[in-house]
């Protein structure tokens, strides 16, 4: 795995407003990490662009992300699970993407 992939992740169990189900999400964790945990970070990926909000980052559908459809990266849902919720490989995200969810990473943790 390597920051920019997309992975489909089991969600589940999930509580409140978690993402639920199996899902596309884009693991954001630096390649570094990797070495030193067996938790992997990522942010949900939603077909549902009709309750796309800011700052949410559109993502449209492409021969490298390989995604079914035009979607949105839910940006502020983070969540960190080990690998054996990981079900395969999907695509990567472009890096116009990989810049946008930086520099939402950035205003989330004040860096």
């Amino acid at each position: 795995m390597r920051q920019g992939e997309i992975y489909l992740v089991n969600f589940e169990p999930s509580i409140g407003h978690e993402c639920r189900k199996v899902r596309p999400a884009l693991v954001i964790q630096s390649d570094e990490i990797f070495d030193t945990s067996s938790l992997v970070t990522v942010m949900p990926i939603s077909s549902k662009i009709q309750t796309w909000q800011e700052p949410d980052v559109f993502i449209g559908k492409d021969s490298k992300n390989r995604l079914a459809s035009d979607s949105v990266i839910r940006v502020r849902q983070i969540s960190s699970f080990d690998s054996v919720r990981f079900i395969k490989r999907v695509g990567e995200a472009n890096s116009p993407v990989l810049r946008k969810v930086r520099g939402y990473l950035r205003k989330h943790f004040a860096l």
